[in-house]
């Protein structure tokens, strides 16, 4: 029996993997097995050996397997209940199809004896990504959520599409109940359709056979590309396909090749719906950032910044680029012409541009100006390291910064000293702090390593007397440049403090810009005034480049810099306290003569920057571009006339409604520093509709041209490392899936949770 129960696990074992053909060589093996030990008196036509009459012959029976018609003699008891065992096991899993097909083992019957298994044949396609959880919940095989379930499958069918990208084209491609135990039934059915599933031939059609855990997992490997900035020669990589491989055995990786065709559908799918999500905006920011890849190859990558219908501040890149020494300034504005023509977008719809390098500047402002009547403007965080540097090129500071380098580098690269000064920190509780090399020209990193200096000061010079090396391998600070460097900390200091406040969400737009940089002349200014006279000189720099760049002075030229109309209509910062009165009242003026002028249109007016004519006057008839004034405020004409005589005429009845608006405005309390602007533009735009629309203009300009984090960080970001190793040809794919793919999600959750409390409130 010892082979014949061997026989029996090894098909207990692999019932599933097996054929028909392999069962019955098995049964009759072990039908032949059996045959020569059964006793004497049992085998046909043979007597039993101790007489008693003739025995009788043993029946043939047949085992009613359908996919297993063989004729078998009467076994054993024992040995008959094994072989039963193994196909009505056979055939239970064959009833239940393949592997993703759901198992469920049904109680007992109501004789208490009999036991069978329950097939769920559920119509809907979504519950192969689904467990039920009882009666009232399912969870999410994908990632695990627990979701209510009341009989319907729209929240489930919902939360694939939205979580994991599984569309319903996908849903529909899989295999249904009845096309699984048909393949199952008669196998060169499956091997047809295993035939059609191969990788090649349905990568990016797939055929109804296609396993949705197959699906998922390539969904999975192409977002893991342009989530994580990764080149699609990843696939290739030996590490990979060994992990993917133990985790998933019988997946097959696809190739770049099929990745590639893979990532064009998924931009060109996420492109629609942010063309869509494009045509909703007012007016529109363009950023220009300028990079270069570890190729030494320049690119432009466009990006675009507005504030939608619901206050909600965007940025969306559009195009990533290669950029050409060769062309010129009038191909900067082609470029940008052709991206938008892309998307769907006028140049109407454009209201300024924000780059972040000075070369060809002039040029590059006065053709935009000219031929798309677009206003240029240079990214803030640039603006201001250029003011640092040149505060920083005074020749005591640069000596003092040289030496402090000097420094650093001699811990870094011996070993001893570093030993010795780990001891030394370790003495008194202060391993945490380390010394800091400055990356130019990032001014932030420079900051930290005269700080990390100053506070290791005392064990720096200990360590280098201890070492006579040391001070011959390294020129040590003299205590006038120590004293330098400690009071040059706290300047800079403050313009850190600065970029912190602009790093904020709610500071993102350029309307927090102007009271941020006067707050800098004006700190800094006082910092110096008992300092030595490097430190006036650091100081005086910075200050006078601040002032130029943009455009402080005490004339009304400061007025048309769009950013002071930004801070002026951002609720926080409109009663303009860095501006003299007199300035004050011409900038009031000044914008009522541009909401005059922005609804003297019938027409939507463009989104490009007015600048109103000197000779306009705002207080002049309804020709002059006037909204009707209120009529009949009053309780009468006549009881009007007779209070004129005394109080003056009533300045509210010739007053055009939108500037009434603006006035109400102005009078307005200020809001806390922390507030978002946008939250009380949304709140407050039916008090104030027209001035309203002059914000969601101005107020979607970002200071920087790339986010705040980026512009103003120490270090190198890790979107700006990864994406400087991506090969040119899907370049442009994955920065855009990457910055697009979350953020409209977003924004689509967003949008129909409030529509759905707003459904539920009324």
């Amino acid at each position: 029996m010892t082979y014949a129960c061997f026989l029996l696990h090894l098909a207990k074992l692999h019932f599933k993997s097996m054929h028909s053909s392999l069962y019955i060589y098995i049964y009759n093996a072990m039908a032949d097995v059996n045959a020569k030990r059964v006793p004497p008196f049992l085998q046909k036509g043979v007597k039993p050996e101790d007489g008693g009459g003739d025995a009788q012959q043993p029946k043939e029976e047949i085992i009613e397997e359908p996919s297993l018609p063989v004729i078998a003699p009467s076994y054993p008891q024992i040995v008959q209940e094994e072989i039963s065992m193994v196909f009505n096991t056979y055939n239970m899993a064959a009833n239940l199809g393949p592997s993703s097909r759901r198992k469920r083992e049904k109680g007992a019957g109501h004789d208490g004896t009999s036991t069978a298994l329950y097939v769920d044949r559920r119509k809907s396609k979504v519950w192969n990504y689904y467990t039920k959880l009882g009666d009232a919940y399912v969870e999410c095989n994908v990632c695990k959520k627990q979701l209510s379930f009341h009989n319907s499958t729209t929240t489930m069918r919902e939360h694939l599409v939205r979580k994991h990208s599984i569309r319903d084209t996908l849903l529909s491609q899989l295999k249904d109940d009845q096309a699984s135990e048909a393949d199952y039934a008669a196998p060169e059915n499956g091997i047809k359709r295993a035939r059609q599933m191969t990788p090649e031939n349905n990568l990016y059609h797939p055929t109804p056979c296609l396993e949705p855990r197959t699906d998922m997992i390539l969904e999975l490997v192409l977002e893991m590309i342009f989530r994580d900035l990764h080149p699609l020669s990843m696939v290739k990589d030996k590490g990979f396909g060994l992990l993917l491989g133990y985790l998933e055995p019988s997946f097959t990786l696809p190739s770049p090749a099929q990745l590639s065709s893979m990532l064009w559908h998924r931009y060109n799918v996420v492109k629609q719906h942010l063309e869509h999500y494009l045509q909703t905006a007012h007016s529109v920011v363009l950023c220009v950032e300028s990079w270069i890849s570890q190729l030494s190859q320049p690119y432009l990558t466009v990006t675009a910044s507005f504030i939608d219908g619901e206050w909600r501040w965007a940025r969306c890149i559009l195009e990533t680029q290669p950029v050409h020494e060769n062309k010129g300034a009038s191909d900067f504005g082609e470029r940008l012409y052709t991206v938008l023509s892309e998307f769907g977008l006028s140049c109407k719809a454009v209201s300024c541009v924000i780059h972040d390098s000075l070369r060809d500047t002039a040029a590059n402002s006065e053709q935009l100006q000219g031929a798309y009547g677009w206003a240029s403007l240079c990214c803030a965080a640039h603006l201001l390291d250029l003011c640092i540097q040149a505060g920083l090129e005074v020749e005591q500071v640069q000596e003092a910064l040289s030496a402090a380098r000097g420094i650093v580098r001699y811990f870094q690269q011996d070993a001893k000293a570093t030993c010795s000064l780990n001891s030394k920190l370790e003495a008194i509780n202060k391993t945490k702090l380390k010394l800091v090399m400055d990356a130019r020209p990032r001014w932030i990193t420079t900051i930290e390593m005269c700080e990390s200096l100053l506070d290791l000061k005392w064990a720096i010079m200990s360590v280098l007397e201890e070492h006579p090396k040391g001070t011959a391998a390294v020129q040590n600070l003299a205590d006038h440049q120590w004293k330098l460097l400690q009071d040059l900390v706290p300047v800079m200091r403050t313009i850190k403090i600065a970029t912190s406040f602009l790093r904020e969400e709610q500071n993102v737009s350029i309307s927090s810009l102007m009271p941020c940089i006067h707050g800098i002349v004006a700190a800094i200014g006082q910092q110096c005034e008992e300092s030595n006279s490097v430190i006036k000189t650091v100081v005086g720099n910075i200050r006078a480049q601040l002032m130029q760049r943009w455009g402080i002075s005490e004339d009304e030229t400061v007025l048309e810099s769009p950013a002071v109309i930004a801070s002026f209509l951002d609720p926080r910062f409109k009663e303009m306290r860095f501006l003299s009165p007199t300035l004050r009242s011409e900038l009031h003026r000044r914008v009522k003569n541009m909401l005059s002028q922005m609804f003297n249109h019938q027409s939507p007016p463009p989104a490009s920057f007015w600048v109103p004519n000197s000779d306009y006057k705002a207080e002049g008839g309804e020709a002059g571009g006037q909204l009707p004034a209120h009529k009949d405020r009053g309780s009468g004409s006549q009881s009007q006339s007779m209070y004129d005589i005394l109080l003056g005429k009533d300045p509210t009845e010739s007053m055009p409604e939108i500037h009434q608006q603006l006035e109400n405005y102005i009078v307005e309390p200020l809001c806390k520093r922390s507030t978002n602007p946008l939250d009380w533009w949304r709140s407050n735009e039916h008090r104030f509709p027209a001035v309203a629309r002059m914000s969601r203009q101005y107020l979607a300009i970002p200071a920087t041209a790339v986010l705040p984090d980026q512009a103003f960080a120490a270090n190198e970001s890790a979107l700006e490392h990864r994406r400087a190793v991506l090969a040119p040809e899907n370049l442009d794919q994955i920065l855009f899936l990457h910055q697009n793919f979350d953020f409209l999600e977003s924004m689509r959750n967003n949008s129909e949770n409030r529509g759905r409390n707003l459904h539920i409130q009324y």
